[in-house]
């Protein structure tokens, strides 16, 4: 008998995927047009504390006006696409320190004896942290993912999508307050004060399930990298010359150093670092310098306007967290060239512009990727139908009385499908505040629980919904780094490699969450999930 042939597989690659999404979304923003299908919400007003309706329609995009709006708006939707100027900030200052030979040298000679392991719980640990300054993670950390492993001898795409999970699934938590507390208290005291006028959230009222979070979410990370990721992924194997060269060659660098290269080069290279180190001092220093406030031409990156120290780092004025990624890629761009100075890898200004620019070339066709995302995440928007959505699922916490353990679980419910629609954490919070924290309240837990609650069920699907701005930036670099033939990594193999993750890590979130109810623990300095 004849073996069956098997059927391909439709591929389409991320870039005409993204197309077809935006002409879904407009079709149907047509269609559901015709319906008038809308929704209303009552929204906290922080600075009065009053309850104001908002009513959302949906926007037909196949209109004179939302034709003329596709039209005219494209250039400022990528533009302002954030991803776009901190991606080509941050591998600026990357594409330096490569090519200079550090990032390559500090793997080598500090990180080829650690267990590998180890290194995979330090890069998600890192990613989880890193929401202390927003979406920074993202276009720090996916690219340094990738060279970690690839340096190690490992399969770069295990490295990238360690990084993506860590800082998606991790998101709104680390050992320290941050933007993400910035950003929520106001609507989490707003809504409180539906019921208790009186009520305070503080900054730190998260902190203790937090920093707990932080390393669960990270050994559980860990886990799935290590015995699910890497096996799926395979070894890191191209058909291309080149690539197998390069293959070889990082092998000749981690395992065959010490009995291969000169001593003078080893010298040349420990001198280098050493530049590097005192470079790095120094750059430090002066950024400490630049947010400690008080101090003669001091606290230059700090929101001046505010009183309260965390508030001044991470306020609305603050240059902190708006510029971290530029002083980042400052980091890696003086760290680079004062290695290069002293390992003398590089020969002049010219000969490392050429390569920065030769490294910097790989990127676009995720630029044009890009492109699309932004239209089709702009676009999606401007249709309000991922609002109507959040509104229709919050309403879930009105429909029928819950209490205790089902109302949680029905708050983690709708706030993770609502991020699937809305990855905006204002917008979802705005909405879904005025109706759980009160609700909460009533049956006796606290709104610190309420807003914690909130931060974990956010992330549980962080990593796989197309609408993150940074899914496309994952997606990008998944295929950058793919040696294999023929092969695309489109939206559905991201999300298929995300999976593990998001079962795993969303069963580690309610535990976490009902654990911290049913034990009565702290969630911060005085603040417990029950009032």
């Amino acid at each position: 008998m004849a073996k069956k042939k098997k059927k391909k597989k439709l591929k389409l690659h991320p870039t005409t995927s993204f197309i077809i999404l935006i002409i879904i979304t407009v079709v149907l923003s047509f269609i559901l047009s015709l319906f008038d299908i809308s929704a209303s919400y009552d929204s906290v007003n922080i600075e009065t504390n009053e309850l104001e309706q908002t009513i959302v329609t949906v926007e037909n995009m196949l209109s004179y006006e939302g034709i003329k709006s596709m039209i005219s708006n494209a250039s400022t939707n990528f533009i302002s696409f954030t991803t776009v100027s901190t991606l080509i900030i941050t591998l600026i200052g990357v594409a330096v320190a490569e090519e200079t030979g550090l990032i390559q040298t500090f793997m080598k000679r500090k990180l080829a004896k650690i267990n590998p392991r180890i290194i995979t719980f330090l890069l998600f640990l890192t990613a989880v942290f890193s929401s202390i300054v927003n979406e920074v993670g993202y276009a720090v950390l996916i690219p340094l993912g990738a060279l970690l492993f690839l340096f190690n001898g490992r399969n770069p795409l295990a490295g990238i999508a360690t990084a993506f999970a860590g800082v998606a699934f991790g998101y709104s938590v680390s050992f320290f307050v941050g933007a993400t507390d910035m950003t929520l208290i106001p609507y989490t005291m707003s809504a409180a004060h539906l019921i208790d006028e009186t009520f305070y959230v503080r900054m730190t009222s998260n902190l203790f399930i937090m920093i707990f979070s932080s390393i669960v979410i990270s050994i559980v990370g860990t886990i799935i990298t290590e015995k699910y990721i890497v096996k799926k992924i395979g070894r890191y194997v191209s058909k291309k010359k080149d690539d197998l060269d390069q293959t070889k060659e990082i092998e000749y660098l981690d395992l065959q150093y010490e009995e291969q290269k000169k001593i003078k080069e080893e010298e040349k290279e420990k001198k280098g670092l050493r530049y590097a180190l005192f470079a790095a001092i120094i750059v430090l220093i002066v950024f400490i310098y630049a947010i400690i406030p008080g101090l003669p031409l001091s606290g230059m990156l700090l929101d001046q306007t505010q009183e309260s120290y965390a508030y001044q780092l991470f306020g609305p004025e603050s240059y902190f967290e708006a510029g971290f990624t530029y002083l980042l890629a400052l980091f890696l761009i003086v760290t680079g060239v004062a290695y290069a100075i002293g390992a003398k890898s590089i020969k002049n200004d010219k000969e490392l512009i050429e390569k920065v620019g030769k490294r910097l070339s790989s990127i676009g066709g995720l630029l044009l990727m890009i492109f699309f995302a932004s239209q089709f995440v702009a676009i999606f928007r401007e249709t309000n139908i991922g609002t109507i959505i959040v509104v229709w699922l919050s309403s879930l916490l009105q429909a029928v009385p819950l209490s205790g353990i089902l109302l949680i679980l029905v708050a983690i419910f709708v706030i993770a499908v609502s991020n699937l629609f809305v990855p905006s954490t204002i917008t979802k919070w705005m909405i879904i505040s005025p109706i759980l924290v009160p609700a909460m309240m009533q049956m006796n837990l606290s709104p610190q629980y309420s807003q914690f609650i909130f931060r974990a069920a956010e992330s549980m699907t962080n990593g796989v919904t197309p609408l993150l701005a940074y899914f496309v930036v994952y997606l990008g670099y998944l295929n950058i780094y793919n040696k294999e033939e023929k092969k695309v990594y489109g939206i559905r193999d991201g999300i298929k490699i995300m999976t593990p993750y998001l079962i795993a890590l969303s069963v580690a979130w309610i535990a976490i969450i009902l654990l911290w109810y049913l034990i009565g623990l702290p969630l911060g300095p005085g603040v417990y999930p029950v009032l």
